[in-house]
């Protein structure tokens, strides 16, 4: 099956990001702290006409050495999907902002939203698109539900681990 150009969903497993890493070898502090490393997992992809499809996950990501930002570059796989995106994230210790582009697609925008202990609630956006990301990171495990908007993607659900 080829390869379908789906600017939502990249655009919305960047915010997803948030929650892809492992603790980094030094102390550090800072909400980002815990998200340094590389993580890998799985989950699925609901489409508008109900049909499903898994999903591989697995992203590196650089934290500062305050832990208030970090560097993403994260890819995703199924049998039709392919997203190559980077990110950078920055926080007050709230509110988490940044930007993000999508290189197969040539697509970037803008990411905002809240951050409170494990939780993450955010949204991405691009010209024409928007998407809601809900990310809980527990320990060694992290889930992520991400809804775009408007698109034949419904519902995005990846469990990660270290």
């Amino acid at each position: 099956m080829p390869l379908r150009s789906v600017t939502p969903f990249g655009c919305a497993l960047v915010v997803a990001g948030f929650v892809f890493a492992a603790p980094p070898a030094f102390a550090q502090t800072g909400p980002f702290a815990p998200l340094a490393g590389t993580w890998s997992g799985e989950g699925t992809i609901t489409t508008s006409n109900g049909g499903g499809e898994r999903i591989r996950c697995r992203a590196k990501y650089t934290v500062s050495e305050g832990g208030r930002a970090f560097q993403q570059a994260l890819t995703c796989a199924s049998d039709s999907y392919k997203v190559d995106i980077s990110s950078n994230v920055e926080t007050d210790g709230t509110k988490v902002t940044g930007t993000w582009s999508e290189a197969t697609r040539g697509v970037s925008g803008s990411l905002s939203g809240q951050i409170s202990g494990p939780n993450i609630s955010a949204m991405v956006e691009a010209q024409g698109f928007q998407a809601g990301i809900a990310v809980n990171t527990r320990g060694r495990s992290q889930s992520i539900n991400i809804k775009p908007g408007g698109t034949e993607i419904t519902d995005v659900t990846v469990n990660l681990h270290k």
